[in-house]
């Protein structure tokens, strides 16, 4: 859909709690058109911490606890930035994120959470596994969980969040016969009044969980706990509940803080006005209230009206907490103890009860509404079979297809330059300057995802895919831009993220960015014309030779993946990893081919279609082993369930290619945006990369014409 009204404030959420992630759905409900909205979090999922102990007794799947940030981000119209902020300049108005220029902002919200992280504990950072972020935590149990024999397990702080994991855990290991230890420095469960405090100790007892009170850790060791008196609490898995505490950059923001945590008022601002704070990296000033997620659910609201409000000078309103709320503890098994206002009761159903409040918080993230856009109610004859029922694809999914671009190439007269060397079909073309060989080529791409640095090192690894399929070494480039509208403001910021990492990308390879232009449109795009040298004969598409090995140097399915992530089909999980291989480059896998006979990069055309490519111009065949193909994680799944990008059926159709009518075949055909190299290289070399990683020999190229997938 082309963008109407630009851009002209920038909202940065700092986080993907509980808060912000209820302010995504909303915003995509009801966005403030203007507002470019970009969310910080390190991963693609935020998990729910009040399905934590639930995953760890093993009554929820990983899947089940995780907020999926991409879908939510794709739905709110906002950029997901795959990152951990690490510090942030209120003056300047920038959040520093590792390995990227800093994100400016106009008005941010912070929501990371808080860290059971033991600093000055000996051996914590070694051999302890943090219970706070909890997506580690999740991962490293999975793992633990999988492998324990004999399993002895020691969580280190004996408040509700420790006693519920120290259940959970004991109730997860119960065929095992696990060890379970919950420690603490003075009494566990201290903070309840006596009818709850009784029922959880009974709880903690049932499961066969040691409480070990009045005991200091001096020591984490590799298989224990060391405490003050000498003794050793065994455990292979030792985890922190207890201390909880801010992140460290939040001290160094410069902000009023309240025992570390960014204090702020009824308007959920810190004293910065244009920096908001809730969950529990906040401190309510004016009404203080425990650490709890109840709270920040509640904050929700209030953030996204204020923010509105702060983004378009209008008046903020202020949030006021209960006084006291419900209290569903899990107690191991599917059972739950209730207490609020003095009183406590355990059972069943109210495990039932909690287990359908939480269904229900997590299902809101996944049964998002479809925020249709109508067609007018008349329109010209095939303009509704030319949108087709999916929208248009990013990156090389959304190129013209492969048949069109080579017919009206064909009609070109050839060319009486002496210092241009015609490569039928090649991407590039071969120059002679001062009897130095140098090839150019060109490339640009509609973005595939909203995060102008991640879409420029793809875009920028894309172009040099086709100086690296040549064997050239990269050498200069130029830089076309089309932004979408936006303010003077944003389009500097948007520019100078975008040519810092394109330059840094051209670096790393051994070019240098020398010049550009720019425009605005109604989307994204990022092109480069990019030179290279050649010190020998180029590597073209003609040279494959019968009996050549087919190398393949990247798993295909990226347009698959992203066709599905503009649908919101595809798992965050996969996105991201699509969106990392995309960005590697391929420097090291084209020296390492050097020798080959034919190359080229697999980009729009797909697999299929650059390999007919390759034995058109070399007059031979190709065999192709399907089950040797790989794929990208979640790509076969997605393709099963009919996913297709844009220009399959354009690839599909490419003369001289076999194929079976099954779902792997058709990733042979999906065009992919930043692809590998392929090769067809002499068997002895093959023989040399077989095995090693980044290197997939896949099949042959054969004297029998076309190109067969079997």
């Amino acid at each position: 859909m082309k963008q109407q009204i630009p851009f002209t404030r920038d909202l940065v959420l700092i986080g993907g709690g509980h808060t912000h992630a209820l302010v995504l759905r909303s915003w995509g409900i009801n966005p403030l058109p203007g507002v470019r909205l970009t969310v910080i979090n390190p991963g693609p999922t935020a998990p729910y911490s009040g399905m934590l102990p639930g995953f760890v007794a093993g009554h929820y799947t990983r899947d089940e606890l995780d907020i999926d940030l991409v879908k939510l981000a794709r739905f709110a119209g906002a950029r997901l930035i795959n990152g951990k902020a690490v510090a942030m300049d209120p003056a300047a108005k920038t959040i520093t994120v590792p390995n990227r220029p800093p994100v400016a902002y106009d008005v941010a919200a912070i929501d990371v959470g808080i860290t059971s992280e033991m600093p000055r504990l000996p051996g914590f950072a070694d051999h302890g596994i943090l219970a706070k972020p909890l997506g580690m935590f999740a991962t490293r149990w999975d793992a633990f969980r999988a492998t324990a024999g004999q399993p002895k397990v020691a969580v280190i702080g004996g408040g509700v969040a420790g006693a519920e994991l120290a259940m959970a855990m004991a109730h997860a290991l119960r065929d095992s016969a696990p060890e379970v230890s919950l420690i603490d420095r003075g009494r566990v469960l201290d903070g309840f009044n006596p009818p709850a405090r009784s029922r959880l100790m009974a709880a903690l007892s049932d499961l066969g969980v040691t409480c070990v009170e009045d005991a200091d850790v001096t020591e984490v060791l590799a298989h224990g706990v060391r405490l003050a008196d000498g003794r050793i609490i065994a455990s292979d898995f030792t985890t922190g509940a207890a201390g909880a505490r801010p992140h460290d950059w939040i001290a160094d923001i410069g902000l009023d803080l309240h025992a570390g945590f960014l204090t702020v008022g009824p308007t959920l601002q810190t004293s910065d006005p244009d920096v908001f704070a809730v969950g529990d990296c906040a401190h309510l000033s004016h009404d203080p209230r425990p650490k709890a997620g109840v709270f920040a659910v509640r904050e929700a609201p209030y953030l996204y009206d204020n923010l509105r409000a702060r983004l378009s000078d209008r008046p903020l309103q202020a949030f006021r907490p209960q006084k006291d709320y419900l209290k569903l503890i899990s107690l191991g098994g599917k059972i739950a103890l209730a207490e609020k206002l003095g009183t406590a009761r355990r059972g069943k159903l109210l495990w039932r009860w909690k287990d359908q409040i939480d269904r229900k918080f997590m299902t809101q993230f996944d049964d998002l509404p479809q925020m249709e856009t109508d067609l007018p109610l008349r329109t010209a004859t095939g303009v509704a079979e030319a949108l087709g029922n999916a929208p248009l694809c990013g990156g090389c999914g959304a190129k013209v297809g492969r048949g069109a671009l080579q017919s009206a190439l064909g009609q070109l007269p050839a060319t009486t330059r002496t210092d241009v060397t015609t490569l039928p079909g090649d991407d590039a073309a071969l120059l002679t300057v001062g009897g130095q060989r140098q090839v150019l080529t060109t490339d640009h791409l509609s973005a595939v995802t909203d995060d102008p640095v991640t879409m420029a090192r793809i875009a920028a690894v894309h172009a040099l895919g086709d100086i690296w399929a040549m064997g050239a070494a990269p050498q200069a480039a130029t830089l076309t831009l089309i932004l979408p509208r936006m303010t003077a403001a944003l389009q500097a910021r948007t520019v100078a993220e975008i040519t810092s990492t394109v330059a840094g990308t051209l670096g790393d390879a051994g070019a240098a960015l020398v010049g550009g232009h720019t425009t605005l449109g109604d989307g994204l795009t990022i092109g480069l014309s990019i030179t290279g040298l050649c010190d020998t004969d180029p590597i073209t598409l003609a040279g494959a030779k019968p009996g050549d090995a087919l190398i393949l140097t990247k798993p295909l399915g990226s347009g698959t993946i992203m066709a599905a992530e503009m649908r919101r089909l595809a798992r965050g999980a996969d996105v991201m990893a699509c969106l990392d291989a995309m960005q590697h480059p391929q420097g090291d896998a084209a020296t390492a081919l050097h020798s080959a006979h034919a190359m080229t990069d697999v980009t729009g055309f797909g697999l299929a279609g650059h390999l007919a490519g390759m034995c058109a111009a070399s007059g031979v065949g190709a065999e192709v082993r399907l089950d040797d193909v790989p794929v990208m994680q979640g790509a076969l799944d997605l393709a099963k369930d009919g996913i297709r990008s844009s220009l399959y059926p354009d690839n599909r159709a490419v003369a001289g290619v076999s194929a079976p009518d099954t779902a792997r075949a058709a990733l042979m055909f999906d065009p992919q945006t930043g692809g590998g190299l392929l090769a067809a290289v002499p068997s002895k070399m093959a023989e040399k990369l077989s095995g090693q990683s980044g290197f997939y020999i896949i099949g042959e190229i054969t004297e029998r014409s076309g190109v067969r997938f079997t």
